[in-house]
């Protein structure tokens, strides 16, 4: 049997108050864990200066045959030559760097010369310098 009853009919409105409640309290733990949860880093960042730079000296070309022959800005000169003109660099103000061309056939021995020259000149800046490879097999 069927009742007419309006007090049987579904309820078809949703009751916002569950809802409403649920939100405030979310609101509230998220107001309250925020502050905590918040991590500040404090860093440095640089300050932009208004100095002008030193210019940097030219480098120095040192270019290793394949023969072992040690080129000095394009001009060849033997090992005791080599050493005095690390000598002169060494002792100017400003140290420049030295650019080192190896040929890819010169042995590691000549290089290593170069390298343990340049250190006991106490020239620290050393810069190997390759060729690369275009894609017909040239170099650059």
């Amino acid at each position: 049997m069927a009742s007419n009853d309006p007090d049987d009919e579904m309820l078809t409105e949703i009751n916002m108050t569950p809802l409403i409640d649920v939100m405030l309290v979310l609101l509230i733990v998220f107001m309250v864990t925020l502050p905590v949860v918040h991590h500040a880093v404090s860093i440095q960042l640089p300050r932009e200066t208004n100095e002008r730079l030193d210019p940097q000296p030219d480098p120095i070309a040192v270019d290793i045959g394949p023969d072992g022959s040690i080129l000095w800005n394009k001009s060849v000169v033997d090992e005791a030559v080599f050493e005095q003109k690390l000598a002169e660099t060494a002792a100017r103000t400003d140290k420049p760097a030295l650019q080192l061309f190896a040929d890819k056939s010169a042995r590691y021995e000549s290089v290593a010369v170069v390298l343990s020259a340049a250190r006991r000149a106490g020239l620290g800046k050393i810069n190997f310098v390759t060729e690369a490879k275009l894609e017909n097999g040239s170099a650059q």
